[in-house]
């Protein structure tokens, strides 16, 4: 018998509103879940395709960035198709650059969490999407 069934990233976040929008309207998450004390989210469950993650807002923001040398890697069919998405609703992400057999482009979110997302290519290794698709 499996007893640990899924493993969901809790990201503690400065804004709920503005992590929201950027999860929602930028990546294309939806909520699935969420608490509303008092008329505002606080914490959220947040879906898309077969990923999941959770959101809260912290009662009192830490100085700083707080999501500093936390990454997630999400693994997925088809990176430069994200890539595009992503960037066409305005997100800042990286030139999709092959390492590790894997097209891979990053983003940061707004309290400073990594997002990479992969995809499996046969293209040579620090290959950047910009020198086989030129624009």
């Amino acid at each position: 018998m499996m007893n640990i069934k899924q493993v969901v990233p809790f990201f503690r976040v400065t804004s709920m509103e503005q992590s929201l929008s950027y999860y929602t309207a930028g990546l294309g998450f939806t909520i699935k879940n969420k608490w509303i004390p008092e008329e505002k989210i606080r914490w959220c469950w947040l879906e898309r395709d077969g990923s999941a993650l959770m959101l809260q807002e912290f009662s009192k923001p830490p100085e700083g960035k707080v999501g500093i040398g936390v990454s997630l890697a999400f693994q997925c069919e088809d990176a430069l198709a994200l890539y595009r998405e992503f960037t066409s609703r305005g997100l800042e992400a990286s030139e999709p650059q092959v390492g590790n057999n894997m097209w891979v482009t990053c983003l940061t979110d707004p309290d400073g969490y990594r997002l990479e997302f992969e995809s499996p290519t046969e293209v040579p290794e620090e290959t950047r999407l910009s020198e086989v698709q030129p624009s």
